[in-house]
């Protein structure tokens, strides 16, 4: 149609583009995993490069934190499920492309038929389990994935199991432990920066989509927004890998998220509102940073969970803590420090963000 030929010109002159490669990627199928700081650019450009459909997977909401980096979403999707407001932006960049919003978590149980549905898979998840379930179904249903991770100033992709290369497991062969890698919202994040590798991730897609140039596969690239500079770490297949070895071990999916161990010891928005006024005379604890109580806070004493081992003592054995962070992490961490001491505590289940939302 004359109204593609315009809205894809600039594209299809390209070398190994052409209209061939515009009707390859009309006919193709992307999943994106995550619609937040990387599944937003990754969406946004592979929307308006004419990818046929789009499938959008993530079970969270909008809050006023993500603007700064989710460049998907404006203040008035606040609340709103971001696989909705995602689908409605993209729809209105590029109606000709088909968008399926699904609001759920990838799991063990959807997760093969998600990926097998796909030509490619972009994985902008934010969490180490979600990491390797996604490459573990790219692996066992044979589809490539473009990668990317974000923390700080810097970030890094990669392209996962393309033409036998080597899988995330190659890569990362255990999670590192839990507390060795702070979140964004532990860390922060320059939004730019997530902007720069949900591009990259975005344009390895399309590279695959199309069948041209040099796939980042078995390449790790690190890009430094601080000192600006980009390299790239070679790394390869391992004979011993797991998933895709010589002699694999992996027969199918598995959620390696492990059953939260403090849910006993977690308190809803609701039944923490119920316990600060009851009887009990609780303390509210957060254990977040200096900058982050300053910002935004609900109040009560500080102590940083770095902290909080040597303040151990300043707590009373016969009064009830309720800690809060941002998200529920540190919290949990902070609730197994002080219940190991002889304290009794709770921790605000989602930290709070959960709070504000409810």
């Amino acid at each position: 149609m004359a109204a593609d030929d315009a809205r894809y010109l600039r594209q299809t002159i390209l070398p190994g583009v052409g209209t061939d490669g515009q009707r390859r990627l009309r006919e193709a199928s992307v999943l994106v995993v995550g619609v937040g700081g990387l599944g937003s650019p990754v969406a946004l450009y592979l929307a308006a490069a004419g990818v046929g459909r789009l499938v959008l997977v993530d079970d969270d909401r909008v809050d006023v934190s993500n603007l700064q980096r989710q460049v998907l979403f404006g203040t008035p999707d606040v609340g709103r499920l971001k696989v909705e407001a995602a689908a409605e932006r993209l729809r209105a960049l590029n109606p000709s492309v088909d968008v399926v919003a699904r609001a759920e978590r990838l799991t063990a149980a959807n997760a093969r038929a998600l990926v097998r549905a796909s030509d490619v898979v972009a994985d902008g998840s934010d969490t180490f389990a979600t990491r390797y379930l996604v490459s573990d179904a790219c692996v066992l249903e044979g589809r490539p994935c473009a990668h990317g991770s974000v923390l700080r100033f810097e970030g890094q992709a990669t392209v996962l199991h393309h033409a036998g290369g080597p899988c995330y497991r190659c890569l990362f062969p255990a999670p590192p432990p839990a507390d060795a890698v702070p979140t964004c919202a532990e860390g922060g994040v320059l939004g730019a920066v997530v902007g720069a590798v949900g591009a990259l991730q975005a344009t390895e897609v399309l590279k695959l989509l199309l069948g041209i140039g040099d796939p980042l596969a078995g390449r790790l690239l690190v890009l430094d927004a601080l000192g600006g500079t980009a390299r790239t770490l070679a790394f390869a297949r391992r004979a011993d890998c797991p998933a895709c070895g010589d002699a694999p071990t992996l027969r199918d999916v598995l959620d390696l998220e492990p059953p939260d161990p403090w849910e006993a010891w977690t308190l809803s928005p609701a039944a923490a509102r119920t316990f600060l006024a009851s009887s009990a005379s609780p303390l509210l604890l957060d254990v977040r940073t200096p900058e982050e109580h300053a910002a935004s806070t609900l109040g009560g004493r500080l102590v940083s969970l770095g902290e909080l081992p040597d303040a151990m003592g300043t707590f009373a054995r016969d009064r009830p803590v309720l800690v809060y962070c941002q998200r529920g992490v540190r919290s949990a961490r902070a609730v197994a420090l002080l219940r190991a001491a002889g304290v009794t505590a709770y921790a605000l289940a989602g930290g709070l963000d959960a709070w504000r939302r409810a």
